[in-house]
């Protein structure tokens, strides 16, 4: 298996280039990549085979069932696989919208309707996506939000419940109010508690609870105050943890500190409301802990592998109280380990395999509640009447929900995590809320597998539990099938007929709890038990005032299309971010099975072209001839110097690359703008080599000090052979090799050099190869792409003389005196 996935043509050439390599089958893979943009014409002349052999055409993507989605065309003519690929080709699917679409007249047919309820990010835009889609196909689409309870559309779909009219959702889950005001400030209280928290006193419960949690534990986990330490880099959770904070109106952020132990000490910057500010994170726990002697919490983020080891070393600590464990996947031999440590140190363990807990107005756990938005939606930013637990993080949030939207909000909430073995059960919590002075009623929202329920049972037979419970247990379905089945979660398994969600209703229900008929009625039972309470007295719902501002991250308001900001930088050449690299909109894995080679990437990256192939070797050739030309030029000499000065390679290639200018190298851009200016003026090489000689200026381009029109140089002579024998024409080349019989007839070594033949021959080759028009080759040529040639080329020279001083170990240069010419003034020298 890949580690990463990759197309069934990669796969298939890497198979048949890496196994077998002996074997005929090495050459029976044949292929043709076809785009919306490929030019058949050219396609045919690269695959002949096309024409004459049967083909099977088929989207190379990273999907499954291609054939039973009709995604495969099988014995086809190259006519045939154009038809086919007509109307498929550049549509790419887009999930159940499209779906819909491509079978309206089937779903028409069968008189379907469809039933959407989504929550989450930015799920009104996807509702009003799908309400858009039944407009315009037809089709009886019902969408609705977390207005609705989860599993409404189910008895909707039946005819069980009335289908609602549902105003229209807003255009997106911008749920946020700015600060208009500017101010950095924390925002004022909305509310700090329920009316029925501070009448606690008054309303005396309908029996006397007996005493009271286990010794050591402490009933209250979380508060206003409460400080936090989180292990592993989420910064993600951490400021999701910031931003619940601020909206929560605390005085200070609940996380004190990180641990990470693959980095040093250090800060790490944060949100606080509008202003940055850091919190420190340390390599090891000691460090963490000695400084922070406040924090009674841990988060524990660690893997799988690290959390138990983690754990254990935090519960050596005697100022941790609560530990979060929100990794799945420990052994179960050593989380009944950190559980007996837990109870002898007196410590509340939350997981593991959860995603914690929450405390409106107080304290959030990592991700728990999920993104502001819902935090807001269900008024998690400050405490209501009803506390809950449940195993399941995701189902956490559907509670969140439900309660808000049914009572006055949740007072606490904790996730216990999916394992057979959590650290704490749901007895513990709802002991510590029976307890709670603040919680007036309790949701318990359990599933298959495991006995803990019935503890709930016996704690109200015994007189332990006096408030009222509201519990239902999830998996009821797993009696329609024969054996056992395992769900989500690791105890999520019933071993036995008592472990049954239906067994385990039934007891809840024989001793009292509010049990509903299903989990689509939990909302009804629990708004219908927070009534009474409320006609009872026992809650008086506070008044309802706006939330405090938050402001919004950008990322997700960017995301959300809300807001807009010119990009830094702009970028045509590469995209990184995909699957795999692009350059200049061909994936690298093309560029290799083409054989584009240096040149053909150079053209990719610097003109944006596919060049043709000679023009893919010639610069290729460029880079050749131009790659070093000995240790005494000035950017070879400067690079032995600082090599031997005992200089890094990029110090010293930095250094030989710095001479470059118009003395050593810059020539190719000057004999290319100079010969070019002339030859399209019009003048005759007399007349140019006439002007230029009355201007005082040298033709760049022209003239050696070695070579002569007797002893030429030869990378000029190949370079040139090769210009004349494979490009389409030469107007520039000529033009100059005639003002170079001008120029020798004076003097021998004033011949066309190496750069100025490279000059003239690349203008000739953007202006006639067919894949620029005269004015993107003249652009070109402006901006200095020429001279880029002679940096990369002799950037490879010049690595190669650094590292041949460092193999030959050679020491600091000193230059010989003998080798400087002294001339001081005169008085100086007597």
């Amino acid at each position: 298996m890949s580690a990463k996935a990759i197309s069934e043509q990669t796969g298939k050439e890497l198979l048949y280039k890496f196994i077998c390599t002996t074997s005929a089958i090495q050459n029976r893979f044949k292929y043709a990549r076809v785009t919306p943009d490929t030019d058949w014409g050219r396609l045919l002349q690269d695959h002949p085979w096309l024409l004459s052999q049967n083909l099977v055409v088929k989207p190379d993507q990273l999907i499954k069932r291609r054939g039973k989605l009709g995604l495969v065309g099988v014995n086809l003519t190259l006519d045939g696989v154009k038809s086919w690929l007509k109307p498929r080709l550049g549509q790419e699917a887009t999930g159940i919208v499209r779906a819909i679409r491509d079978y309206q007249g089937p779903l028409k047919e069968h008189e379907v309707t469809v039933f959407v309820r989504r929550g989450g990010p930015n799920y009104q835009e996807g509702l009003r996506v799908m309400g858009e889609v039944g407009k315009t196909t037809g089709i009886p689409i019902h969408v609705f939000g977390t207005e609705t309870h989860m599993t409404a559309i189910v008895g909707m779909a039946l005819g069980h419940r009335p289908i609602p009219n549902q105003p229209p959702t807003a255009a997106h889950t911008a749920n946020f109010l700015l600060n208009a005001s500017g101010s950095t400030s924390t925002p004022a209280p909305s509310r700090t508690a329920s009316f029925s928290e501070s009448r606690a006193d008054e309303v005396a419960p309908a029996k006397k609870a007996k005493p009271a949690m286990p010794q050591g534990k402490s009933t209250t986990l979380f508060s206003r105050h409460t400080k936090a330490i989180v292990w592993g880099m989420q910064t993600r959770a951490v400021q999701g943890m910031l931003d619940f904070d601020y909206v929560c109106s605390r005085d200070e952020p609940s996380v004190a500190a990180m641990v990470y132990p693959f980095t040093g000490d250090h800060k790490q910057k944060f949100y606080w409301g509008h202003k940055e500010i850091l919190i420190p994170v340390f390599k090891n726990m000691a460090d963490a802990m000695r400084k922070h002697p406040e924090v009674d919490v841990l988060i524990n983020f660690a893997s799988l592998r690290s959390a138990y080891d983690s754990t254990m070393e935090t519960m050596n600590y005697a100022q941790i109280r609560t530990i979060a464990i929100i990794a799945e996947g420990i052994p179960e031999a050593l989380t009944r380990k950190l559980i007996k440590k837990a109870d002898q140190k007196g410590v509340t363990i939350i997981g593991p395999a959860t995603v914690g807990g929450i405390k409106p107005g107080c304290f959030k756990i990592g991700n728990t509640g999920g993104m502001l938005d819902n935090i807001l939606a269900s008024k998690l930013y400050r405490p209501g009447s009803v506390a809950y637990v449940s195993r399941s993080g995701g189902m956490s949030n559907e509670l969140n929900n439900i309660i808000s939207r049914t009572t006055d909000g949740v007072y606490e909430g904790v996730a216990i995590g999916g394992d057979r073995y959590p650290g704490s059960t749901f007895m513990d919590h709802v002991l510590r809320y029976q307890d709670t002075p603040g919680v007036k009623m309790i949701v318990v929202l359990g599933e298959i597998g495991g006995t803990e329920e019935y503890k709930i049972c016996r704690g109200i037979k015994e007189g332990r539990l006096t408030k009222p419970i509201v519990c239902w247990c999830i998996g009821t379905c797993a009696t329609m099938f024969s054996s056992e089945v395992q769900f989500g979660h690791a105890g999520a398994c019933a071993n036995q007929a008592s472990e049954t969600a239906v067994a385990k209703n039934q007891a809840l229900k024989e001793a009292g709890v509010f049990v509903p008929r299903s989990f689509d009625e939990l909302g009804e039972i629990i708004q219908s038990v927070y009534e009474d309470l409320v006609a009872n007295g026992v809650i008086v719902p506070a008044q309802e005032v706006p939330p405090p501002t938050v402001p919004m991250d950008y990322s997700w308001a960017r995301e959300l299309g809300l807001i807009r900001k010119p990009a830094s930088f702009m970028t045509s050449i590469c995209d990184e971010r995909g699957q795999e690299l692009i350059y200049a909109g061909m994936p690298i894995t093309e560029v290799f099975k083409e054989e584009m080679g240096i040149g053909g990437v150079l053209g990719l990256l610097w003109f944006q072209k596919r060049l043709p192939k000679y023009s893919c070797q010639f610069i290729e050739m460029c880079l050749m001839v131009t790659a070093d030309h000995g240790p005494a030029v000035s950017g070879a000499h400067n690079t032995i110097i600082c090599a031997r000065a005992g200089k890094d390679l990029v110090s010293s290639l930095t250094s030989g690359l710095l001479t470059i200018g118009d003395r050593f190298g810059g020539a190719l851009d000057a004999a290319a703008k100079m010969f070019s200016k002339a030859f399209d003026s019009g003048i005759i090489p007399m007349e140019f080599v006439n002007k230029m000689k009355k201007e005082g200026k040298l033709i760049m381009g022209i003239g050696h000090r070695v070579k002569s029109i007797n002893n030429p140089d030869m990378r000029v002579q190949i370079l040139k052979d090769y210009v004349r024998q494979h490009f389409p024409a030469t107007p520039l080349l000529d033009y100059a090799l005639e003002v170079e019989k001008i120029t020798t007839s004076k003097k021998p070594n004033l011949i066309l050099n190496v750069d100025g033949l490279i000059g003239v021959a690349f203008v000739d080759m953007l202006r006639n190869c067919g894949s620029f028009t005269r004015e993107e080759a003249d652009e070109y040529i402006d901006i200095g792409a020429l001279n880029g040639i002679f940096v990369l080329g002799r950037s490879m020279g010049f690595i190669g003389h650094y590292l041949d001083q460092k193999r030959l170990k050679q020491g600091l240069y000193r230059h010989p005196w003998d080798d400087i010419s002294y001339v001081l003034p005169e008085h100086m020298s007597m």
